[in-house]
């Protein structure tokens, strides 16, 4: 068991060249693009190679990494659970800590990207254009707690200097996740929904500050070699603007192998633009209603009537360099947006206006369209900026 681990972790780590002499030596089909090639050799392992084969399957890898012979003791559990200091170089920068006991047959390239194993094996003066995890950090989501990170952001590092760009990533599912998954399976009507979801985001590579949804230039996505579905295109504003494809996080549950053995793959491919580069993260999270969203508003407390009184105050107060004086404020009890009256008054803290909105009205519209854009300024007023007025 610990040696077909061993040899499946060979294979995921060989480049294309490598898969189609393997293929090729085994006297199989050796054309197609890498995660086609990756899928044949697997099936060879999978159907009980000759030791021929097993043979090759060594020297390929001998030969790419003549100083890492990962053996399979080094593989084995017990080296997995110890997180201080005991994990196999490059399990801990994946964020392996804290997931609990993960299956058997997780090697070591099966919980990054396919350049994880690459990188310390280049030659010196040779470094790659790109951290592999920058200190990248996407905005929280209210309609999504994360439960796990699966692939932590790291960077789509362009490999070349050609204009499409086309990389592969792994991750692995616990027996906890699985069953996490599994179990919150929802099926109504036609659909069948799951709360808890396997989430893939794109953002810009920046780190000054937690970054949204930013999908790169001509983005296509495979998930287990299956084209996953992505927001459709909005038509465009103005003649001549190429239309746009709105950025936002992409469920691709029903594309996941729920197994703890069998690693899941994601194609990633994208055109290069001068001077942006992108990130990706998949994460493990668990999709809340309005209805929850509203509980955590009100639970944060109703905010005292004195900040609006001393703010009516503050509008009411003349000040000595305006020429026009405040004599009366104007607010309606009905809701801007659902023009009735308002059962939450609610509005950002970040509004300087004293108009509210109402609560329940603003998430729900939100829940179908994240814009989260106050009614009455069109400013950005953002779940956790919200504030119910007393």
């Amino acid at each position: 068991m610990a040696e077909s681990a061993e040899l499946k972790q060979m294979v995921m780590s060989l480049r294309v060249s490598e898969l189609q002499v393997l293929l090729g030596y085994a006297g199989r089909n050796k054309h197609g693009r890498k995660h086609e090639l990756l899928a044949k050799a697997l099936h060879l392992l999978k159907a009980g190679c000759s030791p021929a084969v097993q043979m090759k399957v060594r020297e390929l890898y001998r030969r790419r990494f003549p100083a890492k012979m990962v053996s399979s003791s080094e593989l084995a559990l017990p080296s997995l659970h110890s997180v201080s200091g005991g994990l196999p170089s490059g399990l801990t920068q994946l964020g392996f800590e804290g997931h609990g006991a993960p299956s058997p047959l997780l090697p070591v390239s099966l919980l990054g990207p396919k350049h994880e194993l690459g990188v310390p094996h280049m030659p010196s003066g040779l470094h790659p254009l790109h951290p592999l995890h920058p200190d990248v950090k996407l905005q929280r989501l209210p309609f999504y707690d994360t439960l796990d990170e699966l692939i932590k952001p790291t960077s789509l590092a362009s490999d070349s200097s050609q204009r499409f760009q086309e990389t592969c990533f792994a991750f692995a599912l616990t027996p906890q996740q699985v069953q996490q998954i599994s179990s919150s399976m929802d099926i109504s009507g036609t659909k069948c929904d799951f709360t808890v979801q396997v989430q893939l985001r794109f953002c810009l590579s920046e780190t000054s500050c937690p970054q949204e949804d930013h999908f790169p230039p001509n983005l296509c996505v495979k998930v287990n070699s299956k084209p996953c579905n992505l927001p459709g295109y909005l038509p465009p504003t103005k003649n001549g603007v190429e239309p746009k494809r709105p950025s936002r996080p992409i469920n691709i549950t029903s594309l996941v192998r729920l197994s703890t053995t069998v690693a899941n793959t994601v194609v990633v491919s994208w055109t290069s633009e001068i001077g942006r580069s992108y990130s990706m993260a998949v994460y493990l999270v668990k999709q809340q209603s309005s209805t929850v969203l509203l509980q955590r508003l009100r639970s944060k407390g109703i905010r005292n009537p004195d900040h609006s009184r001393a703010l009516i105050k503050e509008k009411l107060t003349a000040d000595p360099d305006s020429e026009i004086a405040t004599t009366s404020l104007r607010v309606s009890l009905l809701c801007p947006l659902g023009k009735m009256r308002l059962m939450i008054p609610c509005r950002a803290l970040t509004c300087s206006h004293l108009q509210c909105f109402d609560a329940t009205l603003y998430i729900q519209m939100n829940e179908k369209k994240p814009t989260w854009v106050c009614p009455v300024c069109d400013k950005k007023a953002p779940y956790q900026h919200l504030i119910i007025d007393g």
